[in-house]
Parts: C-alpha cells; sequence; structure tokens
C-alpha cells in the first residue's frame, strides 16, 4: 500500500510531476558548486524529468547546472528537450562530452536533434559519429521534412523469411549490434523486400521448428519513405500498429518506424491544430523567447484587427439606430459573443475531424446538418431565455422578440460556418486549423450584428 508520508525518493509526485522541492535542492546545489549532491539528485531521475527540469529553471540556472554536471548528460536527456532549447544545452557541452552524448542515440533521435539545427551545430554533431552512423543520418536528413524518412531508425532487425523460430532466435542471441528497444522481426525476401514481421513474444513461445511465415502478424503493412508523418502516425492510431517497416521507391527496406516516435507525432500534431485554432501558428513553448513568440502570434493579430475592422464598418451603418435606443450597443455583443462560442465549438469538432480523416465527402453533409440543427436548437432555447431577461430588463417585450430571432439565426449560422469553413479552406489547400478561425469569428460577429441591429431597426424604430 502506499504510504503518503513516505517521500518519493525519485522526487517525483504521484501525478507524475516533478516535486518543487526537489527543484528547490537541485538549485541549491548549483549555487553551493557541489556537483556530488548535484548528482545525486539527479541519478535516480528518468531522462524526461530531467528534461523538464531545465526546461522549468530559468536561462541562467540552467547554464550554471550544465557547467556544474559536465560529463552526466546523457543522450536521452537532450533527445528529450524542447527543441528551442537543445542548441542552449548543445552549446554548453565540449566535444568529446557531445560525441559521448550523441554516441548512446538511435539514428532517429539523432535526426531529430540535427533537423532543426542550424550548419555549425549540424556538423559539430556529424562530426563525433563513427563514419556509418553518419552516412546512415545524412542519408535521413535528404529525406523531405516532415517524412517518413525523417522519422525511421536505420536499426532493424531482419530475418530470411525461410528461417524457423529456432534459427531466428539464433541468430539474436549471436548478434551483439541489436537495437535496444525492437517488436518485431521483419521477414525479407532475397532483395530486402520486407513480406512480413513477426513478435517477439511469438518467437519466444513458438516451438523452434516453427516456420516464421506460420506465425506473421496480420497487421503488417510498410510505410513509403516519403510518406508524410501525419500519415504514419494516423496509420499507427488507425491500424494499431507498434513498429511498422519503412521502403524505398524499389520496396527494399531501408528503416522501421517504432510506435513511441509515431505517438511523438500524434501529440505533435494535436498540440499544433490546438495552437492554430489558438491563431498562434504552429509550434510553441514556454521557453520561448519574447521575440520569436511576439513574432508567431503577431500575423493573426493582424488579420484579426481587419476583420474586426470590418464588423465595426457594419455596426456603423447602423449608427441612427443605435443612437435612437442606446440599450442595443449594450446587447449587440451577447449575440456576437454567444455566435462566436458556438461557431468554435462547430469549428473545433470539425477541424479535429479533418485532422483524424473522419470527415470526409461521404458524410460531410450529414455532419453539416447535425451542427445546423445544434446550432438552430440551441438558438431556439437561448432566445428563449434571452428573450424574457431583455423583455422583463428593458421594459420593452419587442426588444426581446428581436434578440431572440437574431439569436437563432446567429447560432444556426455559426454550426454552418463553423463546418463550411474549415472544410472550404481545406479544399483549398489552406491550413484550416490556422485559417478558420478568424473567418469563423468574422462570420458570427458581422451576421450578428446585422441580423439583431436590422431588426430592431425594422420592429422597433
Amino acid at each position: 500500500m502506499y504510504d503518503d508520508n513516505i517521500e518519493n525518493p525519485d522526487g517525483i509526485e504521484k501525478d507524475f510531476t516533478l516535486d518543487e522541492q526537489l527543484i528547490d535542492r537541485v538549485l541549491e546545489a548549483v549555487d553551493q558548486q557541489n556537483s556530488l549532491d548535484l548528482t545525486h539528485l539527479l541519478e535516480p531521475l528518468h531522462s524526461a524529468d530531467i528534461a523538464d527540469l531545465l526546461e522549468q529553471i530559468s536561462p541562467r540556472e540552467r547554464r550554471a547546472l550544465m557547467r556544474l554536471w559536465k560529463g552526466e548528460m546523457e543522450g536521452e536527456v537532450l533527445s528529450e528537450l524542447d527543441e528551442s532549447l537543445r542548441e542552449e544545452v548543445i552549446a554548453a557541452l565540449g566535444p568529446e562530452e557531445l560525441a559521448e552524448v550523441v554516441r548512446d542515440l538511435e539514428s532517429d533521435d539523432v535526426v531529430d536533434l540535427l533537423e532543426d539545427m542550424d550548419s555549425p551545430h549540424q556538423k559539430a554533431i556529424l562530426g563525433v559519429l563513427e563514419d556509418s552512423e553518419r552516412v546512415a543520418v545524412e542519408q535521413s536528413l535528404a529525406y523531405p521534412e516532415d517524412s517518413a524518412g525523417r522519422l525511421m531508425q536505420r536499426e532493424v532487425v531482419i530475418g530470411p523469411e525461410h528461417w524457423t523460430v529456432g534459427e531466428a532466435i539464433d541468430h539474436m542471441r549471436n548478434r551483439d549490434d541489436l537495437p535496444e528497444e525492437f517488436y518485431h522481426m521483419i521477414l525479407v525476401d532475397p532483395k530486402i523486400r520486407p513480406t512480413g514481421y513477426v513478435t517477439l513474444g511469438k518467437i519466444l513461445g513458438t516451438p523452434r521448428n516453427t516456420k516464421l511465415v506460420d506465425i506473421v502478424e496480420e497487421s503488417f503493412r510498410t510505410i513509403s519513405v516519403d510518406q508524410p508523418e501525419e500519415d504514419v502516425a494516423y496509420a499507427f492510431n488507425q491500424y494499431h500498429l507498434i513498429s511498422a517497416p519503412v521502403v524505398d521507391k524499389n520496396n527494399r527496406l531501408v528503416g522501421v518506424i517504432t510506435i513511441d516516435d509515431a505517438m511523438v507525432v500524434l501529440d505533435e500534431e494535436h498540440e499544433e491544430d490546438i495552437m492554430r485554432l489558438a491563431g498562434i501558428g504552429g509550434e510553441s513553448s514556454l521557453t520561448d523567447r519574447v521575440i520569436s513568440t511576439v513574432k508567431r502570434r503577431f500575423p493573426w493579430l493582424f488579420v484579426n484587427l481587419f476583420t474586426a475592422l470590418f464588423s465595426a464598418y457594419v455596426i456603423s451603418k447602423f449608427e441612427t439606430t443605435i443612437s435612437s435606443l442606446v440599450i442595443l450597443a449594450a446587447l449587440m455583443p451577447i449575440v456576437a459573443s454567444m455566435g462566436g462560442n458556438a461557431g468554435t465549438q462547430s469549428l473545433t469538432v470539425a477541424v479535429r475531424a479533418i485532422a483524424t480523416k473522419d470527415l470526409t465527402s461521404a458524410n460531410l453533409w450529414r455532419v453539416i446538418r447535425r451542427e445546423a440543427f445544434v446550432g438552430l436548437i440551441n438558438g431556439l432555447i437561448f432566445a428563449v431565455l434571452m428573450g424574457a431577461v431583455v423583455g422583463v430588463w428593458s421594459g420593452l417585450p419587442m426588444l426581446g422578440v428581436v434578440i431572440g430571432m437574431a439569436m437563432i439565426v446567429n447560432l444556426f449560422v455559426a454550426g454552418l460556418a463553423g463546418v463550411v469553413v474549415p472544410v472550404t479552406l481545406e479544399k483549398v489547400g489552406v491550413d484550416p486549423a490556422l485559417a478558420s478561425g478568424a473567418f469563423v469569428t468574422t462570420v458570427t460577429d458581422v451576421v450578428g450584428f446585422l441580423v439583431f441591429l436590422g431588426l430592431a431597426g425594422v420592429i422597433l424604430l
């Protein structure tokens, strides 16, 4: 039974976050230049937790820690670090230490480190690799960015398709260069073209004289080396893959992608969609510098400025109506806000469905009808609520009718726009996650103001 009074020896809370007291003790050891205490505190931690610690402290504290912790950095820590910090940490490592750190990594992790670095840092890391490893990494870097070729690792366990279980086991026991982690033995024909794979569990649990082709997995699929990595992540998620061989244009085996790398891509895709829906424009991190953050956010704030000006132009056309009944100015934001929120709800569902390939031409009209009816029903409900509140509050029953009608129309349009806008943008080649928000907000604002102020002018004046 877990005892809440016993301190976690690794300095990790029960929710797997870093203990704040541990961070304080680490910084105290750094301040006191006590390398023994620092090593004692960091040694039990997982690489991902050390990376989190480095990300949570200030740049000055991070540099001081790296100077005191020389010789202890592991390659896994470097690969777990946020991309915005990797170059800073690499710059703090000496050539010999960098060589030792990188030498521990699989080829896909080395590629992941290198692809976002500038040329001098790339040359520094490539220069410490052995010739065979350097060639493999350079070949991977030659593939298109965000492709399976960049994601795969070159270390692959293969066997001829005519082997038995016993031959496979003997082969693996006699090799001293197997990957640290792998899940399948890939079967190949004489031209090194993958024909199937067998899980390690099947190999270990099947009699030695059984042919490997008799116990291959039905989930076997190959991935083209130039396949976009988001498609790779989708395939892993869709078909419950653990690993998959990567093939070139001649269908020859060139590498393998494992589930941990595919899930990293899937997680990055989810994060990127969320960031873009917020108008941030892609990857962002708490460790990013102020200037880079401003540059990333400014463009879509600039776009939003123009859409807001368009909404203001629409309002200006009803200046006489508003001046005749000033209470309209207080109620306009309610109509626009409700429409905007409803549109964002539909938009989020649609963008996510597009990203996961669940929203297709086969079910598009059904989804549009559903969101339109949801908007209409919510509009009717809020029309009754707001109509009653506004009618009683203002003493003008017809004003309640006007805002109720505006609610119905705007929430109905919001439901439509939340699906139609991202689908249309996706069809014309524009990222729907990045651009949809501004357009949907503009539509709901303009329609809300037009309907509310137009009806008010016709019915109340």
